[in-house]
């Protein structure tokens, strides 16, 4: 696959995968060390039926990890009491403070527990990138640093396309806004078939990198488009999944197709409800800081890392397993951010 880097960031408490096509990050996929193993996409559990819901035509299943419990789709001729063992499959991660959901496999036994664990990182990445070899260390740490920067990340400017985006998720769709600025001397209305084209492009593998999914709205360059070709730029765009559904271009010139979710998208994993990064991604991310340091500067006999109090005993325990030239200290003139010195 001409184009295509595959990196892997070991972190202690967090492994992080990042799929680069043509300089460009596709996905950027976190696992952390305190997830549920029993939440991860494709791992299969026996749960316990712990309440039916014939409003949402659905059930809880308590996999065995607490609440929420996984929610399961039923059909009209599902028939599930409260107490039944089942065998389930996790179909979509969490997301928005709700359980993993779910697909029947079949009756289960015994109690609430983990059967097959879903593919890990190095398995996804084998998955999308098959033959490529990963690059590790410090090369990986700072792309998946850089995958994190524009995946959360509202919007990008492509300059050479003469394309500007926006990509924002509300509670009900995703919407996507492509902008476009017309060059003198050149042709508007194919200029604009282009920009439609490249902005698809280039939405498709944000949303992607982002782990969004749901309705999306894309609001196109221009009004009056050839039908036909927008859906087909739009299935070039974001793929041929046959849970795709793909809508026509509206008299507004608004396109809407609906995605499956199926991954914990990016910012849930890493920010709270106010936006700002957890308690566990700022430990996490000072010591892959501090990891990234050490393999820049190999001739310190020691680095220390300057921390803000409140997360220091929990980085100094990870930290630990970066070796003997890794030392943490807890700094109170830091609120924020981290510092590292020399010696």
């Amino acid at each position: 696959m001409s184009g295509l880097e595959v990196f892997v960031d070991d972190t202690p408490g967090e492994v992080r995968g990042v799929v680069v096509r043509d300089g460009r990050f596709e996905h950027l996929i976190i696992e952390r060390e305190a997830d549920f193993p029993q939440h991860r996409l494709a791992a299969r559990s026996v749960g316990r039926v712990a309440a039916v819901d014939p409003g949402l035509k659905g059930a809880f299943i308590d996999l065995g990890a607490g609440e929420p419990f996984g929610f399961l789709p039923l059909r009209k001729s599902d028939r599930l009491a409260v107490g039944a063992k089942v065998e389930v499959e996790v179909s979509a991660e969490p997301r928005e403070h709700k359980g993993p959901t779910l697909g029947l496999i079949g009756a289960g036994e015994g109690e609430p527990r983990l059967l097959r664990a879903g593919p890990g990182v190095v398995d996804q990445l084998a998955r999308l990138a098959p033959g490529v070899e990963p690059r590790a260390a410090a090369a990986a740490i700072r792309a998946s640093l850089e995958a994190e920067e524009e995946a959360l990340a509202p919007g990008a400017l492509f300059a050479h396309l003469g394309v500007t985006l926006a990509v924002e998720r509300t509670r009900a769709l995703v919407a996507v806004d492509i902008d476009h600025a017309a060059a003198p001397g050149r042709d508007g209305r194919r200029d604009k078939a282009r920009a439609n084209r490249d902005g698809l492009m280039q939405a498709a593998r944000l949303i992607r990198l982002k782990g969004w999914g749901g309705l999306v709205a894309v609001d196109l360059v221009g009004t009056g488009h050839d039908g036909a070709a927008m859906l087909a730029a739009a299935r070039a765009a974001f793929g041929s999944d046959p849970a795709i559904s793909y809508g026509p271009v509206n008299r507004f010139g608004v396109l809407m197709l609906s995605l499956p979710w199926r991954t914990t998208p990016v910012e849930e994993r890493l920010l709270g409800p106010d936006g700002r990064p957890t308690a566990e991604t700022r430990v996490i991310d000072a010591v892959r800081r501090l990891r990234l340091a050490l393999a820049d500067n190999t001739a310190a006999p020691y680095l220390t890392l300057r921390c803000p109090p409140a997360i220091a005993a929990r980085v100094e325990t990870l930290a630990a397993r970066l070796g003997p030239r890794a030392r943490v200290k807890a700094d109170p003139a830091l609120s924020d951010g981290v510092q590292i010195d020399e010696g």
